[in-house]
């Protein structure tokens, strides 16, 4: 490992931190288990969320990970034939059967007498809430030894920014233009996997967000501590999908988190265990200025004062539901 890790003279949370304190991101013998070169867009918060969660699951299975991929844009910008970003023993399926897949390569390791290795299941908001559920639903109903992580960037943004049922209500889409007296997505709509995940009771259900990265490294290590079906959900900003700065993605996330829309949890065989307390709590307003894909709640004609109140709400049952505060 080259002495010049850290780039001198900068205050990088590497810099500033001993190694006990810092993040995996932050040390010197991280594995990079998807390394640089691939074909990500600049700012693209789903490569920052790949890249933490497998380095953490890396880490916690010392080295003995087998990683499957669904289709969707983690696959397409990791890995281009002939070229891969991948550093880890690593399968591509089908845009509807990753946990089917997953589900196969673990019990072919416990055919094999090699059942160390563990399996890590990942995929996007689309393929995992929609045309992957029912393959993760069995997989979650059979207790099958898989950690599937889904990376929710809130639409199909691979195929063209289309709705997925992970999209919040009044965002602008290609499916749901902000046109008519209901603009974007309506309200009603979708699934909480997450609270889902819950329902079937199994082991180890938890969210996360890329701005925190001491919880989503944690929250990795604690999955991969248990057996059995487990599901971690990952809020990851997409610049090109939200119409947003690309330096800007860890804002966007932070803010989702702290407005409540995405509230941090976890769950134990059905059961939240954990709440991940908000030091601060910010309007949804201040979440959602800025993103193009809600820039008709903020017309010139004035605010949409009607669905910003009624996202609020949203916001404000779910620091409830899970005693954020």
């Amino acid at each position: 490992m080259q002495k010049d890790f850290y780039p001198k003279g900068t205050k990088t949370l590497g810099n500033r931190l001993a190694p006990s304190l810092g993040t995996l991101q932050a040390q010197e013998d991280r594995p990079n288990c998807l390394t640089g070169g691939h074909r990500a867009c600049q700012g693209c918060g789903e490569a920052l969320g790949a890249r933490y969660v497998i380095d953490a699951a890396w880490k916690a299975t010392q080295g003995r990970l087998a990683v499957v991929t669904g289709t969707g844009c983690l696959e397409v910008f990791s890995s281009l034939y002939p070229e891969s970003a991948w550093q880890t023993p690593w399968m591509h399926s089908l845009f509807g059967n990753t946990a089917a897949v997953a589900t196969g390569v673990a019990a072919a390791m416990r055919a094999r007498g090699t059942s160390e290795v563990r399996v890590l299941a990942q995929g996007g908001d689309g393929s995992t809430t929609d045309i992957g559920f029912g393959c993760l639903s069995g997989l979650f109903e059979r207790g099958d030894d898989v950690l599937y992580v889904c990376y929710d960037n809130e639409a199909y943004m691979n195929t063209g920014v289309q709705r997925s049922s992970a999209t919040p209500p009044t965002a602008r889409t290609a499916t749901t233009p902000p046109v008519g007296s209901a603009p974007g997505n309506p309200f009603g709509t979708g699934k909480n996997v997450p609270k889902l995940a819950l329902a079937h009771g199994i082991s180890y259900v938890a969210t996360a967000s890329i701005a925190f990265v001491h919880d989503l490294e944690q929250k990795v290590s604690r999955a991969m501590s248990f057996h059995g079906a487990r599901y971690l959900h990952v809020h990851v900003p997409c610049p090109l999908g939200w119409g947003t700065n690309p330096r800007d993605t860890l804002v966007h996330a932070r803010n989702a988190v702290y407005c409540g829309l995405f509230p941090l949890f976890e769950g134990e065989n059905g059961v939240v265990t954990h709440s991940f307390k908000l030091e601060k709590t910010i309007p949804v307003a201040e979440y959602l200025r800025g993103q193009r894909r809600f820039a008709h709640l903020f017309a010139k004609s004035g605010p949409d004062t009607e669905r910003l109140q009624a996202l609020q709400a949203m916001a404000d049952a779910y620091i409830a539901e899970f005693n954020l505060v």
